[in-house]
């Protein structure tokens, strides 16, 4: 039988979202993001601070090379579906970014898949 997908279910008038579509769950009122910023890169993680262009970012990584997602968007709302195969480097604390292009706030689903990604390294 064919796995059928729920966008939302109204029971008794009131509406529920499935989990994995939810946005992902704030820190100390942080929400949880992929920026994509001019030259540095981007990074996914949760946005402290944003002055203009200039963002503050803790528990940032670096998405240098992502596979099984094809932008940024569907990252943001689904993760990676080929976590094996992406270059995500160790997590900073924090990281401030000057040049931030776009914000894209990510599901509770894709902050599990960016975070559950194997540390990259050379």
């Amino acid at each position: 039988m064919a796995k059928q997908s729920v966008e939302t279910l109204v029971i008794n008038g009131i509406e529920y979202i499935p989990k994995e579509t939810q946005k992902a769950e704030k820190v100390e009122g942080m929400e949880y993001c992929i920026v994509r910023t001019y030259s540095a890169g981007v990074f996914a993680g949760y946005l402290q601070k944003r002055e203009g262009q200039e963002v503050i970012v803790r528990k940032a990584r670096r998405l240098w090379y992502w596979n099984g997602a094809a932008s940024l968007s569907q990252l943001a709302v689904d993760g990676v579906s080929r976590p094996q195969d992406c270059k995500f480097p160790c997590e900073v604390d924090i990281v401030t970014l000057t040049q931030a292009i776009e914000i894209i706030p990510c599901t509770e689903k894709a902050r599990q898949g960016i975070q559950g990604v194997p540390v990259w390294k050379m």
